[in-house]
């Protein structure tokens, strides 16, 4: 078996890397949460993880104690503190102290855990192609995970802090996203409250509900009997229709709306909702149709035949047996067609003049002025974010009691 003799400085890598990492998300962290500029020392973080690597790799696996775990941690702490003369995010310790412990704390704690994981079966030795590429993997997932989580976390924090802070609080030190408790609940979320009676975000978000339900159910109206039809009958045309089905996201969204905007100023559909309720249909119903007739097709046909055979029609069919085992994916399409409707934004733009009927999105854009602060704006993003998240955090339960409900026959 060939072998690769570099275990004991992919370790010491490995552990140099986690160390700039974890300087690098510590510092930014600090810079949000304390509104202090922060400048962490890299090659400080390099050391203190290659040392606190070192010492983990000192002895195989199977002999590696606790004593040699905590002191892996404690050089990490101590390397960090020397290397950098106690300042090791570039700040006094008279600035900030409290904020600066934790975060001392927590890069210890960061770059100690990554060098645990990564490491946790790894010799000094001799290491096999095998254990090489484990080792790689490891450290690849967890920079995935990292880079996963500030894109996804960071903008979210960044548009929360913003919405409950003041426009003179902004413009002082625009790197501060700390929160001010002490001003009390009522200045904190003062945004909101003037959101929903000033700005009528109420009225926004029951317009918003109405247009994405509504939606959702003129989609699953045509899209289950079209996949149903594409997936079971005979008829021709039917391998040509189930081949185009998507043929209209080969056209941007953005050269359809010149031509819908005349058809409908001339129908006297623009600055309605009906506008929108013919157009969010059809953009959503070709993707339905094909995600539906792909798990119509994956279904036993004998059950359906044995419908027919006791007497059964088609609807009754598709109603009793099609629909019932088909719950996860029908599910599935009404939070992908409630999203769309819910966060799209520009026919809603182009079609809408009357703030009266605004959908939220069109509401939060309507907030970007420089007569608005910007607290409003950031306020309306988080209003028009949180609910789609809470939905699909609770709708995908029941996406997963779905799909696992018939995984055992028996």
């Amino acid at each position: 078996m060939r072998v690769i003799r570099i275990g004991y400085i992919a370790g010491l890598a490995s552990g140099a890397l986690w160390g700039v990492i974890g300087m690098i998300v510590v510092g930014v962290t600090l810079t949000l949460a304390a509104g202090i500029p922060a400048t962490p020392s890299l090659t400080a973080g390099a050391i203190a993880g290659l040392i606190g690597a070192a010492i983990l790799m000192y002895r195989p696996p199977a002999e590696r104690s606790a004593g040699m775990l905590i002191a892996s941690a404690a050089a990490i702490l101590i390397v960090v503190v020397a290397a950098t003369f106690a300042q090791p995010f570039g700040l006094p310790l008279s600035l900030a102290p409290s904020w600066q412990a934790v975060a001392l704390l927590f890069l210890v704690a960061t770059v100690w855990a990554a060098n645990r994981l990564c490491l946790l079966d790894v010799f000094s030795g001799r290491l096999s192609r095998y254990e090489f590429e484990v080792l790689l993997v490891r450290v690849l997932k967890g920079i995935g995970f990292i880079v996963f989580t500030i894109a996804v976390v960071l903008p979210f924090y960044v548009m929360v802090m913003t919405s409950l802070k003041s426009q003179q609080f902004l413009l002082a030190n625009p790197l501060d996203f700390s929160v001010d408790v002490s001003q009390g609940l009522g200045n904190l979320f003062s945004a909101y409250g003037k959101l929903f009676t000033e700005f009528r975000f109420g009225r926004y978000l029951f317009i918003s509900a109405l247009v994405s339900v509504s939606t959702v159910l003129l989609t699953l109206l045509f899209s289950i009997p079209g996949a149903y039809a594409v997936a079971r009958l005979r008829f021709p045309g039917r391998a040509t229709l189930s081949r185009s089905i998507l043929l209209i996201y080969m056209v941007p969204a953005i050269v359809l709306v010149i031509p819908l905007y005349s058809v409908f100023s001339q129908l006297g559909l623009r600055d309605s909702l009906v506008g929108l309720l013919i157009v969010y249909p059809a953009t959503t119903i070709p993707v339905s149709l094909y995600m539906l007739q792909g798990y119509f097709r994956g279904l036993p046909q004998e059950l359906e035949e044995a419908g027919l055979m006791d007497g059964c029609t088609r609807l009754g069919v598709i109603m009793r047996i099609t629909l019932p085992l088909s719950l996860p994916a029908v599910a599935s399409v009404a939070l992908y067609v409630f999203m769309i409707a819910w966060n799209e934004f520009l026919f809603a733009f182009m079609f809408i003049d009357s703030p009266d009927i605004f959908t939220l999105s069109r509401g939060v854009v309507s907030l970007n002025s420089s007569e608005v602060p910007r607290q409003f704006l950031m306020a309306g993003a988080v209003v028009a974010t949180v609910p789609v998240l809470v939905i699909f955090l609770w709708f995908e339960r029941f996406l997963v009691q779905g799909l696992t409900a018939g995984s055992v026959k028996g």
